[in-house]
Protein backbone atom coordinates (compact mmCIF):
# COMPACT_ATOMS: atom_id res chain seq x y z
CA UNK A 1 0.00 0.00 0.00
CA UNK A 2 1.47 3.34 -1.01
CA UNK A 3 1.74 6.34 1.31
CA UNK A 4 -1.06 8.23 -0.43
CA UNK A 5 -3.59 5.46 0.11
CA UNK A 6 -2.48 4.98 3.72
CA UNK A 7 -3.03 8.66 4.48
CA UNK A 8 -6.41 8.52 2.80
CA UNK A 9 -7.42 5.62 5.03
CA UNK A 10 -6.21 7.38 8.19
CA UNK A 11 -7.99 10.53 7.09
CA UNK A 12 -11.25 8.62 6.93
CA UNK A 13 -11.03 7.39 10.52
CA UNK A 14 -13.27 8.93 13.18
CA UNK A 15 -10.45 8.43 15.68
CA UNK A 16 -8.25 11.53 15.99
CA UNK A 17 -4.72 10.55 14.89
CA UNK A 18 -1.44 12.48 14.66
CA UNK A 19 2.16 11.43 13.91
CA UNK A 20 5.15 13.45 15.19
CA UNK A 21 8.93 13.19 15.16
CA UNK A 22 11.28 13.49 18.17
CA UNK A 23 11.16 17.30 17.90
CA UNK A 24 7.35 17.17 18.13
CA UNK A 25 7.00 18.31 14.56
CA UNK A 26 3.83 16.88 13.03
CA UNK A 27 4.29 14.73 9.95
CA UNK A 28 0.62 13.88 9.62
CA UNK A 29 -2.72 14.64 11.24
CA UNK A 30 -6.00 13.21 10.01
CA UNK A 31 -9.19 15.21 9.50
CA UNK A 32 -10.68 14.08 12.81
CA UNK A 33 -7.68 15.43 14.71
CA UNK A 34 -7.78 18.80 12.94
CA UNK A 35 -11.54 19.10 13.44
CA UNK A 36 -11.23 18.27 17.12
CA UNK A 37 -8.88 21.18 17.75
CA UNK A 38 -10.32 23.56 15.12
CA UNK A 39 -6.96 23.43 13.36
CA UNK A 40 -6.29 23.90 9.65
CA UNK A 41 -3.67 21.13 9.65
CA UNK A 42 -0.41 21.52 7.74
CA UNK A 43 3.15 20.79 8.78
CA UNK A 44 3.76 22.38 12.15
CA UNK A 45 4.59 21.60 15.74
CA UNK A 46 2.27 19.61 17.96
CA UNK A 47 1.49 22.72 19.99
CA UNK A 48 0.44 24.69 16.92
CA UNK A 49 -1.64 21.82 15.56
CA UNK A 50 -3.57 21.50 18.83
CA UNK A 51 -4.03 25.28 18.98
CA UNK A 52 -1.98 25.53 22.20
CA UNK A 53 -2.98 28.74 23.97
CA UNK A 54 0.67 29.66 24.43
CA UNK A 55 1.06 29.81 20.65
CA UNK A 56 4.65 28.57 20.67
CA UNK A 57 6.08 27.62 17.28
CA UNK A 58 8.68 25.35 18.87
CA UNK A 59 7.30 22.91 21.42
CA UNK A 60 9.44 22.54 24.56
CA UNK A 61 11.59 25.51 23.58
CA UNK A 62 10.05 28.01 25.95
CA UNK A 63 9.63 28.23 29.71
CA UNK A 64 5.85 28.35 29.24
CA UNK A 65 6.04 24.82 27.82
CA UNK A 66 7.58 23.29 30.93
CA UNK A 67 5.39 20.60 32.40
CA UNK A 68 3.29 20.21 29.23
CA UNK A 69 1.47 16.89 29.69
CA UNK A 70 0.83 16.53 25.96
CA UNK A 71 4.53 16.76 25.05
CA UNK A 72 5.40 14.42 27.93
CA UNK A 73 3.27 11.60 26.47
CA UNK A 74 5.22 11.61 23.21
CA UNK A 75 8.59 12.13 24.88
CA UNK A 76 8.01 9.12 27.13
CA UNK A 77 6.98 7.01 24.14
CA UNK A 78 10.18 7.98 22.32
CA UNK A 79 12.41 7.30 25.33
CA UNK A 80 10.82 4.00 26.35
CA UNK A 81 10.08 2.82 22.80
CA UNK A 82 6.73 1.53 24.00
CA UNK A 83 3.12 2.60 24.02
CA UNK A 84 2.26 5.30 26.59
CA UNK A 85 -1.28 6.37 27.51
CA UNK A 86 -1.91 9.35 29.72
CA UNK A 87 -4.50 11.97 30.62
CA UNK A 88 -3.65 15.34 29.08
CA UNK A 89 -4.63 18.73 30.50
CA UNK A 90 -4.19 21.58 28.05
CA UNK A 91 -5.17 25.18 27.37
CA UNK A 92 -6.19 25.66 23.75
CA UNK A 93 -7.26 28.71 21.81
CA UNK A 94 -9.66 28.67 18.87
CA UNK A 95 -11.88 31.36 17.38
CA UNK A 96 -10.35 33.86 19.78
CA UNK A 97 -11.50 31.92 22.84
CA UNK A 98 -9.18 30.19 25.30
CA UNK A 99 -10.49 27.13 27.14
CA UNK A 100 -9.17 24.26 29.21
CA UNK A 101 -9.59 20.75 27.83
CA UNK A 102 -8.75 17.29 29.09
CA UNK A 103 -8.48 14.09 27.10
CA UNK A 104 -6.59 10.79 26.97
CA UNK A 105 -3.71 10.54 24.48
CA UNK A 106 -2.14 7.21 23.56
CA UNK A 107 1.28 7.51 21.90
CA UNK A 108 2.71 4.50 20.05
CA UNK A 109 6.18 4.27 18.41
CA UNK A 110 5.71 3.22 14.75
CA UNK A 111 9.33 3.24 13.56
CA UNK A 112 11.13 5.62 11.26
CA UNK A 113 11.63 8.06 14.10
CA UNK A 114 7.89 8.68 14.46
CA UNK A 115 5.33 8.24 17.20
CA UNK A 116 1.63 8.05 16.40
CA UNK A 117 -0.79 9.61 18.86
CA UNK A 118 -4.49 8.81 19.10
CA UNK A 119 -7.07 10.63 21.19
CA UNK A 120 -8.95 7.81 22.91
CA UNK A 121 -11.92 9.91 24.01
CA UNK A 122 -12.19 12.27 21.07
CA UNK A 123 -15.97 12.23 21.35
CA UNK A 124 -15.82 13.61 24.90
CA UNK A 125 -13.40 16.31 23.80
CA UNK A 126 -15.67 17.23 20.92
CA UNK A 127 -18.58 17.54 23.33
CA UNK A 128 -16.47 19.83 25.52
CA UNK A 129 -15.69 21.96 22.48
CA UNK A 130 -19.36 22.16 21.56
CA UNK A 131 -20.22 23.14 25.13
CA UNK A 132 -17.69 25.95 24.93
CA UNK A 133 -19.29 27.12 21.69
CA UNK A 134 -22.70 27.03 23.38
CA UNK A 135 -21.28 29.04 26.27
CA UNK A 136 -19.96 31.66 23.86
CA UNK A 137 -23.35 31.87 22.17
CA UNK A 138 -25.09 32.28 25.52
CA UNK A 139 -22.75 35.13 26.41
CA UNK A 140 -23.98 36.92 23.30
CA UNK A 141 -27.53 36.77 24.68
CA UNK A 142 -26.54 39.02 27.59
CA UNK A 143 -27.15 42.80 27.54
CA UNK A 144 -24.57 44.52 25.36
CA UNK A 145 -24.56 48.09 26.67
CA UNK A 146 -24.76 50.20 29.80
CA UNK A 147 -27.65 52.51 28.88
CA UNK A 148 -31.30 51.90 28.03
CA UNK A 149 -34.03 54.51 27.71
CA UNK A 150 -31.73 57.14 29.21
CA UNK A 151 -31.11 55.01 32.31
CA UNK A 152 -27.71 53.65 33.22
CA UNK A 153 -27.65 50.01 34.28
CA UNK A 154 -25.18 47.40 35.49
CA UNK A 155 -25.59 43.66 35.80
CA UNK A 156 -23.97 40.50 37.07
CA UNK A 157 -24.38 37.03 35.58
CA UNK A 158 -22.49 34.09 37.11
CA UNK A 159 -23.61 30.63 35.87
CA UNK A 160 -22.83 27.78 38.25
CA UNK A 161 -21.92 25.63 35.24
CA UNK A 162 -20.52 26.46 31.83
CA UNK A 163 -24.06 27.06 30.59
CA UNK A 164 -26.59 28.74 32.84
CA UNK A 165 -30.35 28.92 33.16
CA UNK A 166 -30.69 32.58 34.17
CA UNK A 167 -31.38 35.28 31.61
CA UNK A 168 -30.98 39.02 32.29
CA UNK A 169 -32.22 41.34 29.55
CA UNK A 170 -32.36 45.13 29.21
CA UNK A 171 -33.76 46.97 26.21
CA UNK A 172 -35.38 50.19 25.01
CA UNK A 173 -38.84 50.62 23.48
CA UNK A 174 -40.38 54.00 22.77
CA UNK A 175 -37.56 55.76 24.58
CA UNK A 176 -38.25 53.87 27.81
CA UNK A 177 -36.02 51.37 29.60
CA UNK A 178 -37.26 47.83 30.14
CA UNK A 179 -35.62 45.16 32.27
CA UNK A 180 -36.24 41.47 32.77
CA UNK A 181 -34.69 38.63 34.75
CA UNK A 182 -35.81 35.08 33.94
CA UNK A 183 -34.81 31.92 35.78
CA UNK A 184 -35.56 28.61 34.07
CA UNK A 185 -35.87 25.29 35.85
CA UNK A 186 -32.84 23.03 36.00
CA UNK A 187 -29.19 23.66 35.22
CA UNK A 188 -26.69 22.98 32.47
CA UNK A 189 -27.36 22.39 28.78
CA UNK A 190 -31.14 21.87 29.01
CA UNK A 191 -31.53 25.05 31.06
CA UNK A 192 -29.34 26.93 28.60
CA UNK A 193 -31.53 25.85 25.69
CA UNK A 194 -34.65 26.93 27.56
CA UNK A 195 -33.13 30.33 28.40
CA UNK A 196 -32.34 30.80 24.68
CA UNK A 197 -36.00 30.09 23.97
CA UNK A 198 -37.04 32.73 26.52
CA UNK A 199 -34.70 35.26 24.89
CA UNK A 200 -36.30 34.65 21.49
CA UNK A 201 -39.91 34.31 22.66
CA UNK A 202 -40.12 37.19 25.14
CA UNK A 203 -42.31 39.94 23.65
CA UNK A 204 -40.41 43.24 23.54
CA UNK A 205 -43.08 45.04 21.55
CA UNK A 206 -45.69 45.41 24.29
CA UNK A 207 -45.37 48.20 26.89
CA UNK A 208 -46.97 45.99 29.55
CA UNK A 209 -44.60 43.68 31.48
CA UNK A 210 -47.59 41.50 32.41
CA UNK A 211 -48.65 41.15 28.78
CA UNK A 212 -45.08 40.26 27.78
CA UNK A 213 -45.08 37.48 30.39
CA UNK A 214 -48.51 36.27 29.26
CA UNK A 215 -47.34 36.11 25.66
CA UNK A 216 -44.25 34.19 26.78
CA UNK A 217 -46.46 31.73 28.65
CA UNK A 218 -48.58 31.16 25.54
CA UNK A 219 -45.49 30.34 23.48
CA UNK A 220 -44.06 28.19 26.25
CA UNK A 221 -47.18 26.03 26.27
CA UNK A 222 -46.63 25.31 22.58
CA UNK A 223 -43.42 23.46 23.49
CA UNK A 224 -45.50 20.76 25.22
CA UNK A 225 -42.92 20.27 27.96
CA UNK A 226 -43.72 18.29 31.08
CA UNK A 227 -44.58 19.90 34.41
CA UNK A 228 -41.01 19.86 35.74
CA UNK A 229 -40.07 22.61 33.27
CA UNK A 230 -41.00 26.19 34.10
CA UNK A 231 -39.69 29.76 34.02
CA UNK A 232 -39.91 32.46 36.69
CA UNK A 233 -39.81 36.07 35.52
CA UNK A 234 -39.51 39.56 37.00
CA UNK A 235 -40.08 42.34 34.46
CA UNK A 236 -40.19 46.15 34.67
CA UNK A 237 -40.84 49.25 32.57
CA UNK A 238 -39.28 52.50 33.78
CA UNK A 239 -41.33 55.63 33.07
CA UNK A 240 -40.48 59.23 33.89
CA UNK A 241 -41.38 59.00 37.59
CA UNK A 242 -42.76 55.49 38.11
CA UNK A 243 -41.95 51.82 37.62
CA UNK A 244 -44.47 49.38 36.20
CA UNK A 245 -43.64 45.79 37.06
CA UNK A 246 -44.94 42.24 36.94
CA UNK A 247 -43.68 39.00 38.46
CA UNK A 248 -44.37 35.38 37.57
CA UNK A 249 -43.39 32.82 40.18
CA UNK A 250 -40.29 34.82 41.02
CA UNK A 251 -39.51 34.45 44.72
CA UNK A 252 -36.61 36.94 44.69
CA UNK A 253 -38.15 40.39 45.18
CA UNK A 254 -37.59 43.60 43.27
CA UNK A 255 -35.67 46.08 45.44
CA UNK A 256 -35.95 49.87 45.23
CA UNK A 257 -33.52 52.05 47.16
CA UNK A 258 -34.93 55.46 48.10
CA UNK A 259 -33.94 58.20 50.51
CA UNK A 260 -36.15 56.49 53.06
CA UNK A 261 -34.49 53.09 52.80
CA UNK A 262 -35.07 50.02 50.66
CA UNK A 263 -38.51 48.91 49.47
CA UNK A 264 -39.08 45.21 48.87
CA UNK A 265 -41.62 44.70 46.10
CA UNK A 266 -43.45 41.40 45.84
CA UNK A 267 -46.37 40.83 43.48
CA UNK A 268 -46.60 37.27 42.33
CA UNK A 269 -48.47 35.23 39.75
CA UNK A 270 -47.77 31.64 38.67
CA UNK A 271 -44.55 30.95 36.79
CA UNK A 272 -44.50 30.46 33.04
CA UNK A 273 -45.46 26.79 32.88
CA UNK A 274 -48.08 24.26 31.80
CA UNK A 275 -49.60 23.89 35.25
CA UNK A 276 -52.61 26.18 34.64
CA UNK A 277 -54.84 26.69 31.62
CA UNK A 278 -55.26 30.47 31.89
CA UNK A 279 -52.92 32.01 34.47
CA UNK A 280 -53.39 35.71 35.17
CA UNK A 281 -50.48 38.14 35.18
CA UNK A 282 -50.78 41.65 36.60
CA UNK A 283 -49.02 44.99 36.32
CA UNK A 284 -48.50 47.21 39.32
CA UNK A 285 -46.86 50.62 39.62
CA UNK A 286 -44.60 52.22 42.23
CA UNK A 287 -43.17 55.76 42.20
CA UNK A 288 -39.49 56.65 42.29
CA UNK A 289 -37.32 59.75 42.49
CA UNK A 290 -34.12 60.74 40.76
CA UNK A 291 -31.16 59.05 42.44
CA UNK A 292 -33.03 55.88 43.40
CA UNK A 293 -31.69 52.42 42.47
CA UNK A 294 -33.88 49.64 41.07
CA UNK A 295 -32.65 46.04 41.42
CA UNK A 296 -33.85 42.78 39.86
CA UNK A 297 -32.47 39.54 41.31
CA UNK A 298 -32.58 35.81 40.68
CA UNK A 299 -32.99 33.40 43.57
CA UNK A 300 -29.37 32.38 43.12
CA UNK A 301 -28.58 35.55 45.09
CA UNK A 302 -31.03 35.14 47.95
CA UNK A 303 -30.59 31.37 48.23
CA UNK A 304 -26.79 31.40 48.07
CA UNK A 305 -25.57 29.28 51.01
CA UNK A 306 -22.73 30.11 53.34
CA UNK A 307 -20.20 27.83 54.99
CA UNK A 308 -22.66 26.90 57.76
CA UNK A 309 -25.62 26.25 55.46
CA UNK A 310 -27.31 29.58 56.11
CA UNK A 311 -28.62 31.61 53.15
CA UNK A 312 -27.54 35.07 51.98
CA UNK A 313 -31.23 35.94 51.88
CA UNK A 314 -33.17 39.03 50.96
CA UNK A 315 -31.67 40.74 54.02
CA UNK A 316 -28.19 40.27 52.59
CA UNK A 317 -29.27 41.85 49.31
CA UNK A 318 -31.02 44.72 51.09
CA UNK A 319 -27.98 45.41 53.28
CA UNK A 320 -25.74 45.43 50.22
CA UNK A 321 -28.06 47.83 48.41
CA UNK A 322 -28.40 50.15 51.40
CA UNK A 323 -24.61 50.60 51.45
CA UNK A 324 -24.29 51.18 47.69
CA UNK A 325 -24.37 54.64 46.10
CA UNK A 326 -25.01 53.56 42.51
CA UNK A 327 -26.19 50.54 40.58
CA UNK A 328 -22.60 49.76 39.57
CA UNK A 329 -21.58 49.92 43.25
CA UNK A 330 -24.34 47.50 44.14
CA UNK A 331 -23.30 44.95 41.51
CA UNK A 332 -19.65 45.19 42.55
CA UNK A 333 -20.48 44.95 46.26
CA UNK A 334 -22.95 42.13 45.73
CA UNK A 335 -20.46 39.93 43.90
CA UNK A 336 -17.82 40.60 46.55
CA UNK A 337 -20.23 39.87 49.40
CA UNK A 338 -21.50 36.65 47.82
CA UNK A 339 -18.01 35.30 47.23
CA UNK A 340 -17.06 36.14 50.81
CA UNK A 341 -20.28 34.65 52.16
CA UNK A 342 -19.94 31.43 50.15
CA UNK A 343 -16.29 30.38 49.87
CA UNK A 344 -17.25 27.15 48.10
CA UNK A 345 -18.40 27.17 44.45
CA UNK A 346 -21.89 28.63 44.19
CA UNK A 347 -24.38 25.88 43.27
CA UNK A 348 -26.93 28.02 41.42
CA UNK A 349 -26.88 30.66 38.70
CA UNK A 350 -26.53 34.17 40.14
CA UNK A 351 -28.02 37.16 38.32
CA UNK A 352 -28.70 40.77 39.25
CA UNK A 353 -29.55 43.90 37.26
CA UNK A 354 -29.38 47.40 38.80
CA UNK A 355 -30.75 50.61 37.25
CA UNK A 356 -29.72 54.14 38.27
CA UNK A 357 -33.00 56.06 38.18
Amino acid sequence: MNEKNLKRMLDGLKVAVVAVDKNLKCEFANSSFCTLFSSDGGERTLGELTCCAYGKKGCKRDAACNGCSLAAVFEDAFLSNRQVSRRVYQRVKADGVTREVTYTMTATPVGGGLVMGAVDDAYELEIARELQTAKNIQQRLLPAGQWAGGKRYSYMYIPCRDIGGDLPDVYTVGGKAFGMVADVSGKGVAAGMLSAFVKAAYDKTTPSPAQAIKNLNDKFRELNLDEKHYVTVAAVRIDEDSITYSMAGHNAPILLKTQGGVTRVVLNSPPVCTWFDRPNYFDDTIPYKKGDILVLLSDGVTECRGRHGDMFGVDGAIKTLSLSKTGADFIKNLESNLREFSPTPIDDDVTAVAFDL
